[in-house]
């Protein structure tokens, strides 16, 4: 997945461009359910570029999962939404979710939200993948 990426990030494409193309990468994984970006904008994400159902649209810095990986600046893998203090259904189909921070000089860019239908789907070798993605995410990303 890692040189698919490579293969379709372009920086000399708009932002949203390059997110919309890697969206539809990460899709290509298996037993999930949505999949997509949020873009930070001070102290709160903002809903990017997906694939999957209709989806929260602000999630402030510390709420929820991803707004918890964007405060903390770290990959949280979460193997049971149910179980984890403050989630956020968006989907009421979702189990699992993999989020990981997007960033570039210490500042967070973004992050990579990932869910599962399935309980426990991902795995260190999912969170170093997306984490080598979001690397190159940020290299091309607009400032």
């Amino acid at each position: 997945m890692k040189k698919q990426m490579e293969s379709i990030l372009d920086r000399n494409m708009p932002l949203i461009t390059n997110l919309s193309n890697a969206s539809s990468v990460l899709n290509m994984m298996d037993n999930i359910n949505w999949c997509g970006f949020y873009i930070a904008r001070g102290d709160k994400l903002y809903l990017g570029p997906f694939q999957g159902d209709v989806a929260c649209t602000v999630i402030p810095f510390g709420k929820g999962v991803c707004g918890t990986c964007a405060k903390e600046k770290r990959t949280i893998i979460v193997p049971d939404v149910f179980k984890f203090p403050g989630h956020i259904a968006c989907s009421s189909k979702s189990r699992s979710e993999i989020v990981v921070p997007i960033i570039k000089e210490d500042k967070v860019l973004g992050v990579i939200d990932i869910d599962s239908p399935v309980f426990d789907r991902f795995n260190e070798n999912d969170k170093k993948m997306l984490e080598e993605i979001a690397l190159l995410l940020s290299d091309i990303w607009e400032n």
